[in-house]
């Protein structure tokens, strides 16, 4: 049977940017509907490390990246992995990427992204409020572990660019490190301290809670599939199997799945997808007080309710490929590498899809053709710390208010 709604605005993606969209303009009094063929806030929405992280200015592709990209790609255990079945297509996608790692593009990229993450702790410590998870948000900071000497000196001129774009960081001694989380192993290099940063201790539970405010607020949530978006004289219509859908606005917010629509609307958008792991071993009382990133093995250790949780690497490999049986290895050795005592097995094994874009940039904002649809996706590693953020500048744009921060930067049209 297919489903025949007529709506003001359609929010295209249940993950939590569509899902932060959705509570905000429903909470303003707008007629919203949401749709997506998965349960909202499912995918790597719930699977991420559950790290505000407002310190994440240093763009993915950077100088530093750049010189150690042939070492990275060809390491079986390097923390960015590439299929190789996958090159050809990734071949412009890796182009793109190489030119936004050189000295320029990369600091203009880390300025915009410093604007937009600016207020991303503050939003989220609102927005928490507002749907009653307040009592998931853990205010004790993040740190990076250096577990050599050679990669704390290595960290100095990164560290020295967060600091410029204001991010407060504290350099930690190994023992500081020790007396900050004593459940940590002694480190030669020591640590940095971000103690601004904010956790959600249970991020499956905070977007199912942003899920239930949403709804409350007056969104509809529709399980479909949306396969064609097409531009009418009063709006846009969104089809799919049992689908047919008649919007004035529509906000294309599907994550990795973004590409095809923003085509259609008329970008073409270099998107790719990043493949996110995650494992977790459960216990009562997690041993670590906040999530710690040992630096030079690509993933963050985290102190879930009731678990313990190993998320991160960054495989490119596209949406298709079944999980890579290597990489939940490698965060297995790794955690176990800081916690040797962890079982061998973990309880649970997760891969997700994050939308990657070549200068870690989301897109934001309305497509070239016209102001009907707006774009809200390809926030890579920081799709949880911006949900609250893209979903103020979307109501702003709706409501022809001009956004802060400024997002020229992330339009489409940059490219």
């Amino acid at each position: 049977m297919t489903t025949v709604v007529s709506t003001d605005i359609a929010v295209v993606g249940a993950g939590v940017v569509g899902l932060a969209i959705a509570h905000r303009l429903a909470s303003a009094g707008r007629e919203v509907v949401l749709i997506d063929p998965a349960p909202p806030g499912s995918g790597a929405s719930c699977g991420n490390a559950g790290t505000i992280a407002d310190y994440a200015v240093q763009p993915v592709g950077n100088p530093d990246v750049l010189r150690a990209l042939p070492r990275l790609m060809f390491d079986a255990n390097s923390p960015l992995a590439i299929r190789r079945a996958a090159l050809p297509a990734l071949a412009p996608w890796l182009a793109r990427f190489l030119r936004q790692s050189l000295p320029g593009p990369s600091r203009r990229n880390a300025v915009a992204l410093a604007g937009l993450l600016e207020d991303a702790a503050p939003r989220w410590r609102s927005l928490a409020e507002a749907i009653g998870g307040a009592g998931l948000v853990q205010r004790k900071g993040c740190l990076y572990l250096y577990e050599t000497a050679a990669e704390a000196r290595a960290a100095k001129a990164d560290l020295a660019l967060r600091r410029d774009l204001g991010v407060t960081v504290e350099m930690l001694s190994p023992d500081a490190v020790t007396t900050l989380d004593p459940a940590l192993p002694g480190v030669a290099g020591g640590g940095a301290f971000f103690p601004k940063a904010l956790f959600l201790t249970d991020p499956g539970r905070m977007v199912g809670l942003l899920a239930a405010a949403a709804q409350a607020a007056g969104a509809e949530v529709i399980a479909a599939q949306v396969d064609r978006l097409d531009r009418l004289p009063d709006g846009v219509r969104l089809s799919g199997p049992g689908l047919r859908l008649h919007a004035r606005r529509v906000v294309i917010a599907a994550g990795a799945h973004s590409r095809a629509l923003a085509a259609q609307a008329g970008d073409r958008v270099p998107l790719d997808t990043e493949r996110g792991y995650h494992v977790e071993w459960d216990m009562a009382t997690p041993r670590l007080g906040r999530p710690t990133c040992p630096t030079a093995r690509g993933f963050y250790l985290c102190p879930m309710a009731g678990r313990l949780r190993a998320a991160g690497t960054v495989e490119l490999g596209g949406l298709t490929a079944p999980p890579s049986p290597h990489r939940i290895a490698r965060l297995i050795q790794g955690a176990r590498a800081i916690f040797p005592d962890l079982p061998a097995r973990p309880d649970r094994e997760w891969m997700g899809f994050r939308p990657s874009m070549p200068d870690s940039l989301p897109v934001i904002g309305p497509s070239r053709a016209g102001a009907e649809v707006i774009h809200a996706f390809g926030h890579g590693h920081i799709g949880l710390t911006l949900a609250p953020v893209t979903a103020e500048i979307v109501a702003d744009l709706i409501a022809g208010r001009s956004p802060r921060p400024d997002i020229a930067p992330c339009r489409a049209t940059r490219f």
